[in-house]
């Protein structure tokens, strides 16, 4: 590959960028990679197990773990769209990503955050529906509205991805096409822009912080109703059913919202590249793990699931 250090680049004839991906020596890379196979096989192995679990025991076809297990496929995608490159690379001389190919993976992958981001708001509202308005949960929940929300989370994550992606890639990239990140995110891109970069700033506050807002207010409504009935009730086994269920959630919703906060919707996140790795490993990789098992263990009818499931095999 030739050198690129001291080229301008342009939309026309950049084909190419860098990964720059973590520093460290030869044992550090090795590391690095043995803990980032394994946070994705796990990622992998939970959210499979999730998706075929909801999909297979029919005491989990409600509403609930309909958009758990949509969930499951957000995050088994989207750390499926960073982590084997990033894999490939930690392996490679070269770590060089085509401009398709880095433009395909920030489309894709703020498709998959945004929708997650939304489709915990939603699931917020089901939990708030179920436990509130126990007799018009059915009708309220049905499967066309079920489908219709799950893909009302999907069409605003893709109009954040298309803002994102086309706004990002309008701009001339100039001086370098070594990307400071292990995968191609709007912040590091912004870094190698050659133009003003202040609309791309506000286009990524703006909507990270409406987007956070939005989640966060409906997420706090729903578990305010939520709490006032909790409070009411008078069976303790119901409260801690409800406590159980509404807590995995409500853990799912923090660490997410936690993360992208830190990265995309605070003043000075552009600038943050060597915290924005250590945050976008986060996200990326340990949340797609964690999510899993976070519903997995503190969820009684899972945990229920997978000993009928276990036993079938067993029998068979």
């Amino acid at each position: 590959m030739s050198p690129h250090g001291n080229r301008n680049f342009s939309m026309m004839n950049l084909q190419e960028f860098v990964l720059e991906g973590f520093e460290g020596g030869p044992q550090t890379q090795v590391l690095l990679f043995a803990l980032f196979l394994a946070l994705y096989m796990m990622a992998i192995q939970g959210n499979l197990t999730m998706i075929v679990l909801i999909t297979l025991d029919a005491h989990l076809h409600s509403p609930m773990y309909f958009f758990l297990k949509n969930l499951s496929f957000l995050d088994l995608c989207y750390t499926s769209i960073i982590t084997p490159n990033t894999l490939a690379n930690i392996l490679s001389s070269s770590k060089v990503i085509t401009f398709a190919g880095c433009t395909t993976q920030l489309f894709f992958f703020s498709l998959m955050c945004t929708t997650q981001g939304l489709l915990l708001a939603v699931m917020a509202y089901d939990r708030f529906v179920a436990i509130c308005s126990p007799l018009r949960y059915p009708i309220s929940m049905c499967p066309s509205v079920c489908a219709r929300l799950v893909l009302g989370s999907y069409c605003g994550g893709c109009l954040n991805s298309v803002l994102q992606t086309s706004f990002t890639f309008s701009l001339p990239f100039c001086s370098s096409n070594h990307i400071d990140h292990f995968f191609c995110d709007v912040p590091p891109l912004l870094k190698l822009a050659c133009g003003d970069t202040a609309l791309n700033e506000l286009l990524l506050f703006g909507i990270c912080g409406v987007i956070i807002v939005g989640v966060t207010i409906v997420v706090f409504i729903s578990y305010g109703y939520i709490t006032v009935t909790i409070l009411r009730m008078r069976s303790a086994a119901g409260r801690h059913k409800i406590f159980s269920t509404c807590g995995s959630h409500m853990t799912a919703v923090t660490v997410l919202i936690g993360t992208v906060f830190v990265m995309y919707a605070q003043p000075g996140a552009v600038q943050s590249m060597e915290q924005g790795k250590v945050v976008s490993v986060f996200y990326t990789m340990v949340i797609p793990m964690l999510n899993p098992l976070i519903y997995s263990l503190r969820n009684k009818d899972v945990k229920d699931a997978l000993r009928r499931l276990g036993w079938k095999h067993t029998a068979s």
